[in-house]
């Protein structure tokens, strides 16, 4: 199992697991907190939008154009925003920790 660190929208911390070869989105919207994932996981939507901590950035792959595209288009984006439909849950990846971005 991945243990991955969450913060929420209101600042709470929670503990999840997920497993290896997961997205990370499929992790996160199986929450109340979580994400909303509105196209499932086609990187067409951005309701899936995450802060993925410093530490952890170089650890995924590097966006590919369409996520690029996508969160040009946001407002909250930041250095660390990812879609979690992008992110696929290795070993590696165990302490993880990402913060949900605000809703668009």
């Amino acid at each position: 199992m991945i243990q991955i660190k969450v913060t929420d929208r209101f600042g709470d911390v929670h503990n999840v697991e997920g497993e290896p070869g997961d997205k990370l989105m499929e992790v996160l919207r199986e929450f109340p907190w979580g994400v909303e994932a509105i196209c499932g996981g086609m990187c067409s939507c951005a309701t899936c939008h995450v802060y993925v901590d410093e530490a952890w950035r170089d650890k995924f792959d590097a966006r590919e154009i369409d996520e690029e595209e996508l969160i040009d288009f946001l407002d909250h984006k930041q250095e660390g925003s990812r879609l979690s439909c992008q992110l696929h849950l290795e070993d590696e990846h165990d302490g993880l920790s990402v913060t949900l971005a605000p809703e668009e």
